[in-house]
Formats: C-alpha cells, structure tokens, sequence
C-alpha cells in the first residue's frame, strides 16, 4: 500500500469531521482536494521551473535586476536633496497656517499648539553640481560626483507617517501586513538567472548613528505566495545564510545522501497531498546545499583589488557596514541575483539631526556614489536599477526645542525626496517639486504606486497585469492604483 492510499483510508468520513471540529479541517480537506480546487492558487500550472511566468517580460525591458537602498528611519530631505535657500530667512518664524490647510498633519509627535511650528533652515549648505546643476548638499559630495547619472524626484508622497505601515507600504503596496514584497512580485514574474543563489536577496546594514528602528521579516516576505518567493537574509557572520555550514562530522557526500532521502520522502507527500509548499521545499533543499559551495564565493572579496575598496570607502573591508554591503550588492549582480535589497537602519532624527543625520550620510554617501559607478564601468549599470529612498520625509519645523545648533525633524509624508539610476531611467534629471517649505507638492506628484509601476515598467512588466489569485480575488503590488512616471523614463 502506498502513502497515498493509506492517509486516504484513515481519513474516513467520520475523522474528517473530528478534524475539523479541532480547527484543522481546512488542511486535511486541502489533501484531499489537492491545491487546484482551493481558493489560493498557488501557482500557475504553466510556470517556468525558474519561477517566471510565461509571457513575462510583457515587453523589452531596460533593467534586467533591481537594487533598492533602502534608508529606514526616513532621511530629511531638508538636509540632502531639495534644496530650500528661503527658508534662511524664515528661521524660527511660525509656518503660516496657509502651507498647512490640507491634509491634517499626523506626524510621531503633535505640536502642543499652533505656536509650535517654528521654521527649521538646515544647517547644512546647497551647491549645483554636475551638468544638471542640480542642488545637492554639502553631506553628500560622492553623490553630487553622480549628479549626471541619476534622476532625483522631489515630489513622492505617502499616506503612511509611521515607520511600520511606511515601510510595509513601499515594499507591499498596502499599509497593513500580509502581502507579497516587491522582491516576490519581481521574482514570482521573472524568476531567478542563477540556480545557485536564490533571485531575492535581503541584507541589514548597522546604524552609524543613535537613531535606529526594528526590521522585521515581513519586509521581504512571500506572505501568501509559496515561500520560493521569500527573500533570503544575508547575514554579516561566518555563515552569511544560516545554517549553511554542514555540522561536525557531516560531510558533503553525507549531506547529499541525506537530501536524497529526504526528497525520497517529500516526493511521496507531495503525491499524497499535492501541496505545491511540498515541492518548494524540496527546491529549497537542493538550493539550499549549491548555496553551500556557491555563497564562500560570493562572500569571498579577498581578490577584489584595492582600487575597489578603496571607491567603497574605508569600511568596505567590515563586514555589516553599509559600504561592504553596497560593495556585496555589485558581486550579487554580476551572479545574476533578481532583487538586491539593503536595509540600512539610522534615519530616524526626531532630536539631535545636526550630528545625526552627518553620521549617516558619511556611512552612506561614498557606498551609494560608488556602487552607482561600479556597476557603469563594468557596463552593469545599463540594466540594473538602482534606488535610493526612505520611507518618508520630514517636516519643515522642528521638533522639540530650536537652538543655535540643534534641532529635530518629525515624520511626514507629504512630500520627500530619493534618486534612481540605471535600467530605464532617465540620468540627470531633478522630476517634481515641492512648495518653499517642502511641506506639500507643487508639481508632478508620485505617489507610491506611481513608484513600483515605474520599477515593474523598467523591468518590462505592465503592473495591471502582474496579477496572483488568492481567496478568491486577483492581488497585485499596485493595488487598484498607480501609474507609470514616464517622465523619468529613457
């Protein structure tokens, strides 16, 4: 008697309804009827075995990956990216009620009272760089080297002004938990280049400064997808994956036989219950022991010339710095890894941002610049789209007390700033604007939808159309929104 036969014959009438009775039904129903006849669909009957779908890409597309630099915590774009010279002389004067008709302002912390929104000038000087003559600040010299071969948009918004929601959004499409990241959408359409590394790869950089916020999984997450999609933590340890290294006394060939065995016995399950996560599993084992020869060749930046640390910046050499993960993102595309993502933790200046918000932009100025310029030599930046953004912006007046020389800047979500480069994008332009007080949005708004159908557009995928059907209803990144920004496009 096969295994098949035998969970059939216990699993009687009478059993089926005890089961159910203790919450657990829906599972035991779900062997029987196999995945087709639920109401998640777990995945397409004509996928390709990378993951792909077919008929993906819907057009030629620019950028073949992404990399997302992801500055957690929400960078002032005060102090960075848009420029505002008449705000030196509006210093510590009260915004005027008129820039704050609108929206209701829902920042971390509310004002006491109206008296509390003093005008906050940055402290930092703007000069022109470049052949744009865009407005860059004295905090990020490399990045103004690389004026010419990114696009600077000014004018995104969000309806989040939390971190958690903020972020869930950027990478969900929606502000509550429990839907796919952009990594799985990209990789559920495209599928993986390289069967040795998985084609979602996440990382975590260390705050340079006081200011830090939490991370969790559910910012690469699969949520209801098959967990093929998840994206795969890259630590900054001995073993980069965990669990990576096979245990004293196992050897390669004991591990392979061992695998062997366990497909053995996941295959006759997979036949009993048809579950697709079944079949995933065993894809990941297999991943999973190729990691095991391919990841020391990946992490090993021993034969990487000085010349390359010494773009990077001095912390290139230091495992978990912003600058040796940057430099890791480059070995992960030319591996031919999907979606790179690097969360770097530090933003978050409600107090203290003069010396903040300096430390931060030291860790990540030089990394960013040069990974921009890395991937442009080595002709890798032509299809690769690199994108620099935080989850929010901040607010023009302070927070907390103003003095001379220090103040703090609360959430806000009106307007804020980030730059794109490569696969697509249009090089040298500064798109959108804000009003003087960067509080609201004077011109061509971008909205976060508007964001990810311009990332799925240079990837060649109409973001309508990338669609997965789980109970009962067709989910996609965009939601029911978004459009494309064309003005940003090549």
């Amino acid at each position: 008697m096969d295994l098949k036969q035998s969970i059939r014959l216990h699993l009687t009438r009478r059993r089926l309804f005890g089961l159910a009775s203790q919450g657990i039904g829906v599972a035991a129903l779900a062997s029987l009827l196999g995945p087709t006849r639920l109401l998640a669909t777990a995945l397409p009957a004509d996928a390709t075995k990378t993951g792909g779908l077919p008929g993906l890409p819907h057009f030629a597309p620019k950028a073949k990956r992404v990399i997302c630099l992801f500055q957690y915590g929400g960078p002032s774009q005060f102090e960075t990216f848009d420029y505002k010279p008449k705000l030196k002389g509006l210093h510590g004067t009260q915004l005027p009620a008129s820039v704050r008709q609108g929206p209701p302002l829902a920042g971390a912390v509310d004002p006491k009272s109206s008296e509390d929104y003093k005008v906050t000038a940055p402290f930092v000087k703007f000069q022109q760089a470049g052949q744009s003559g865009a407005w860059i600040s004295e905090l990020m010299p490399h990045t103004a080297k690389i004026v010419d071969d990114i696009a600077i948009i000014r004018s995104l918004h969000t309806e989040a002004v939390a971190h958690e929601p903020a972020n869930t959004y950027f990478q969900t499409g929606f502000l509550v938990p429990g839907r796919p990241s952009m990594g799985a959408w990209v990789t559920y359409g495209l599928g993986s280049e390289n069967e040795n590394l998985p084609a979602f790869i996440e990382m975590v950089s260390k705050a340079y400064s006081d200011a830090a916020n939490n991370l969790t999984a559910r910012y690469w997450t699969a949520a209801f997808m098959p967990s093929k999609y998840q994206g795969v933590l890259f630590r900054a340890a001995a073993d980069p994956v965990a669990y990576l290294s096979n245990p004293p006394g196992v050897s390669a060939p004991i591990q392979r036989g061992i695998l062997d065995d366990l497909s053995k016995l996941n295959r006759g399950s997979y036949e009993a219950y048809g579950d697709p996560e079944i079949e995933t599993r065993i894809a990941q084992y297999e991943m999973a022991f190729r990691m095991q020869a391919s990841v020391p060749e990946l992490t090993d930046v021993s034969k990487e010339p000085d010349s390359v640390f010494e773009l990077y910046g001095p912390e290139a050499r230091k495992p978990g710095t912003y600058a040796a993960q940057c430099l890791m993102a480059r070995r992960l595309v030319e591996r031919g890894v999907r979606f790179i993502q690097l969360h770097h933790k530090g933003w978050d200046h409600h107090g203290d941002l003069p010396v903040g918000i300096k430390l931060e932009c030291q860790g990540v100025d030089q990394p960013s610049a040069a990974l921009v310029q890395d991937l442009k030599q080595r002709g890798l930046l032509e299809d690769t789209l690199v994108i620099w953004i935080g989850e929010f912006g901040r607010t023009v007046y302070s927070q907390g007390a103003l003095t001379a020389d220090n103040y703090g800047r609360d959430h806000h979500g009106q307007c804020f700033t980030a730059w794109m480069a490569g696969g697509g994008i249009k090089p040298g332009i500064t798109y959108g604007e804000t009003d003087d007080f960067s509080f609201n949005v004077a011109k061509d708004p971008v909205s976060v939808h508007d964001l990810q159908a311009t990332i799925l557009h240079c990837l060649g995928i109409e973001h309508t159309r990338l669609t997965y059907k789980f109970q009962g209803r067709y989910f996609r990144l965009t939601d029911t929104s978004g459009e494309v920004v064309k003005g940003v496009l090549i």
